[in-house]
């Protein structure tokens, strides 16, 4: 039996009520987290509650506990659990309220967290995934990590459709990111990456790449690129929490690239699981 973390407690998950109230219920008034755990320790879990805060700032409400506390129920939950690998899914929404646009201030956030095990598929890991290019139907606020994922979901769907593995997204020519991952080109051995605006999300992954680049001299820009330069790129890849850095071998659309996995790839890749060792 899995237990869940829900108004500050441990419930089994067949118990667990979800108020038809919650404003996240209503509203998609909320926001979340991803946390990749590994041999039963959270992955960079001080960087995934700074922006879980951030992001709650940026939507006019706040952690409903402390910042430290949380860890240590999320840490809780995952030995409650018994999870050797996996993530965690962490959730807060504004709270419970009648029916109304117009929010309050007042309102007690409310946060659920569950864990889920998974496994990394080497085999993709090593080979590279196929990607499918569509528009970036999304709003303009990418940067917080809303639960709102409705413009995702589509876009995952409409890739899978097309037999590809992950949807990069794109606004009137200029590539964004991916519908669940950010995207990483490589052209004259520099990595290129679309700014950290309003118009991506900055992942976790994404900022650990950034790290790994100085540490190892790798030239690398927060500079937007077209499709047509992604189309050019020598190498790109893909970061998550869940996928981690994962190669794109072919872009798919009214033209079709094929990639190699280069040689910055896969040294990023072996830099990653050295620090996931540490």
């Amino acid at each position: 039996m899995n237990y869940v973390l829900h108004h500050n407690e441990y419930v089994k998950d067949s118990e667990v009520n979800i108020d038809i109230q919650d404003r996240g219920y209503n509203f998609g008034d909320g926001i979340y987290e991803v946390i990749r755990v590994y041999e039963q320790r959270p992955f960079t879990l001080d960087m995934h509650i700074n922006r879980l805060i951030q992001s709650a700032k940026k939507l006019d409400f706040s952690l409903p506990i402390h910042a430290e506390t949380l860890k240590k129920q999320l840490a809780g939950l995952v030995n409650r659990n018994q999870l050797k690998d996996g993530i965690i899914y962490v959730q807060m929404t504004r709270g419970i309220s009648p029916r109304n646009h117009l929010y309050q201030r007042n309102e007690q956030p409310i946060i659920t967290a569950f864990t889920q095990q998974y496994t990394k598929d080497e085999s993709l890991t090593k080979k590279g995934i196929d990607v499918w290019i569509t528009d970036d139907i999304r709003w303009l606020r990418c940067d917080i990590k809303t639960i709102n994922l409705l413009g995702n979901v589509m876009a995952k769907r409409e890739a899978t459709d097309h037999n590809c593995h992950e949807a990069i997204l794109h606004r009137a020519g200029t590539v964004t990111e991916g519908s669940s991952s950010n995207i990483f080109v490589v052209k004259e051995s520099t990595l290129f990456t679309h700014p950290a605006t309003n118009l991506i999300l900055n992942g976790i992954t994404r900022q650990l790449i950034f790290e790994l680049a100085k540490q190892s001299n790798l030239r690398i820009k927060e500079e937007v690129f077209s499709v047509e330069q992604l189309h050019q790129a020598e190498e790109a890849f893909i970061t998550s929490t869940v996928m981690e850095i994962m190669p794109i071998r072919s872009i798919n659309s009214d033209i079709k690239k094929t990639l190699e996995i280069g040689p910055i790839t896969r040294k990023l890749q072996a830099l990653f699981q050295d620090l996931i060792k540490k």
